[in-house]
């Protein structure tokens, strides 16, 4: 097996988050879910955004947020996202790649527009998310190199990419040929809504053994092992998967693999701003020491470090020398 060129390569969606505080009133008034997460057409997304409140725009995208985390911290990162030839496509392209992050899928023509994820943030902290794909769930199979996959020691998958069927076709397509090369499958389900309209292909992929290393939070694995205790949903995920992260919000993350388990409180922090991006900076954490050879204990540290950066501030993009950031914290 020849040495990896990049430590992670990832597909998912290239969205735009659009992000506003908001009263509680304004969700009710809304019909929105509070804290929850819904997919929503293009007229959606024009309503939803004149009911916004002044908005800020940066670059998201569950894994496109995790490999930035990731390559903030040192690793070597590159992503497959599809955005289309207009204003919002150019911003996430130049985020993503001013962040060190190779992206080289073209952008496409046409009329369907960028995605755009509209995130009404409550009082509380808490972020609800309205999402239009647009043009992300027209990504083709044709966008995967299959030796950009074999050059990257992990391949990692966004749930919320599986739902559409062009993006689902080429993920299966980076799996093949990420198994071929010998590397290694890291995967989030991403959402409880995502696994309740896929949780057979999932469970599929975790039966076969395609997965090496999955991520999910509590409700998440219930959703998908159909345990509603905690310890059993970890006991079946845990006999499929090599290394389970599982992370429980407040309470902090458990890691199981190879038969040790590891758990971590969450990190102190004085004001919880936004949690918008915390799993997928968890994740980024994790992965970085996973692909370092850090123990269990301390990558599972390295996430929540990374998670307590993100909810200290607006948007999913590291806002700070995350690498020092993650040192500091580290060496107490």
């Amino acid at each position: 097996m020849t040495q990896p060129k990049l430590d992670v390569i990832a597909i998912g969606n290239a969205i735009i988050d659009v992000i506003a505080n908001c009263p509680d009133t304004l969700i009710d008034e809304l019909g929105l879910t509070h804290g929850g997460m819904q997919l929503i057409d293009a007229d959606q997304a024009r309503s939803l955004y004149t009911a916004m409140g002044p908005a800020r725009e940066v670059s998201g995208g569950s894994a496109a947020n995790t490999l930035a985390g990731l390559a903030a911290l040192g690793a070597k990162c590159g992503f497959i996202g599809q955005v289309a030839q207009d204003q919002l496509g150019e911003v996430f392209t130049h985020d993503i790649q001013a962040a060190g992050i190779e992206f080289t899928v073209p952008a496409r023509a046409g009329e369907t527009p960028t995605a755009r994820c509209l995130i009404f943030v409550t009082p509380d902290g808490q972020r609800t998310m309205n999402t239009f794909l647009g043009a992300s769930h027209l990504l083709s199979e044709d966008m995967v190199d299959d030796a950009a996959i074999a050059d990257a020691a992990v391949l990692y998958l966004e749930g919320y990419l599986w739902d559409p069927a062009q993006p689902r076709v080429a993920m299966r397509k980076a799996i093949a040929a990420a198994r071929a090369a010998g590397r290694k499958i890291a995967f989030s389900p991403s959402e409880s809504f995502i696994i309740d309209m896929h949780r057979l292909d999932f469970l599929s992929l975790i039966e076969d053994g395609l997965i090496d290393l999955m991520f999910c939070n509590e409700p998440e694995m219930a959703t998908l092992t159909g345990e509603a205790g905690f310890e059993e949903g970890l006991a079946m995920l845990s006999a499929k998967v090599p290394v389970l992260v599982v992370t429980k919000g407040a309470d902090g993350a458990v890691a199981l693999a190879g038969g040790e388990r590891a758990e971590v409180a969450a990190e102190p922090i004085a004001k919880v701003v936004d949690t918008t991006g915390a799993g997928d900076l968890f994740a980024a954490g994790f992965l970085y020491g996973h692909v370092r050879g850090k123990s269990l204990q301390d990558s599972l540290r390295m996430g929540a470090i990374c998670a307590s950066e993100i909810i200290s501030h607006y948007g999913a993009r590291p806002e700070c020398d995350l690498a020092d950031f993650v040192a500091t914290r580290m060496g107490k």
